[in-house]
């Protein structure tokens, strides 16, 4: 076994992309990759830290929360988290993005790579109101590649199959290993309490 770390390495033993996989790739949204945005009620923003590490983010909501503003822009609401701010300020020192759109039982899935800028333009917050409430913050996110990705990871995974869903939890509660985790006896929060309050804050 070895270290692969040349890119002559890896094209040996993979070779080169070529047909469809490399022909789908655009510069820019057209009507398909539109409805697909339109669609999704959640994506995952990855960012890059100035040390190098990357973060992952998950970002959700009801479908059409990212708003599409023209063929090179979309939008997105940075609503009510934990304050960490990983991805925004990653994206201070380094504005690339890379976003995952999924779609509940769709395979395949929308990537979307650019840049960002982060805006607090009323006129653009006002946009994401949600009963009353408004982001602090928006994503615009220019768009430099946008491509459909296959269905293959989904189909390995069995994501979206009624069968593969959990009936009892498998794991403690995320309030029990929190405690464990950080040694903080004094949370005693239940699962249940937990996503109560979250519910409170959504928006």
């Amino acid at each position: 076994m070895s270290k692969l770390d040349k890119t002559d390495a890896l094209r040996e033993i993979y070779g080169h992309a070529k047909g469809r996989s490399v022909d789908k790739q655009m510069e820019k949204l057209e009507k398909h990759s539109r409805r697909f945005i339109e669609l999704s009620p959640f994506l995952v923003m990855a960012t890059a830290r100035p040390d190098g590490l990357a973060d992952a983010s998950p970002k959700g909501d009801h479908p059409g929360f990212v708003q599409v503003l023209d063929d090179y822009t979309i939008a997105i609401p940075d609503r009510p988290g934990n304050n960490r701010l990983d991805s925004m300020e990653n994206l201070l020192t380094n504005p690339a993005v890379g976003l995952i759109f999924f779609i509940p039982g769709l395979n395949e899935t929308l990537r979307i790579n650019g840049t960002v800028e982060i805006r607090d333009d009323m006129d653009l917050i006002e946009r994401f109101e949600v009963n009353g409430k408004l982001p602090k913050t928006v994503f615009v996110v220019s768009v430099k590649e946008a491509y459909l990705h296959c269905a293959k990871a989904l189909m390995r995974s069995n994501l979206w199959s009624p069968d593969a869903q959990i009936l009892e939890r498998p794991i403690p509660t995320i309030g029990q290993i929190i405690k464990e985790q950080s040694g903080d006896n004094s949370f005693v929060e239940s699962q249940a309490e937990m996503e109560a309050n979250f519910k409170k804050d959504l928006y």
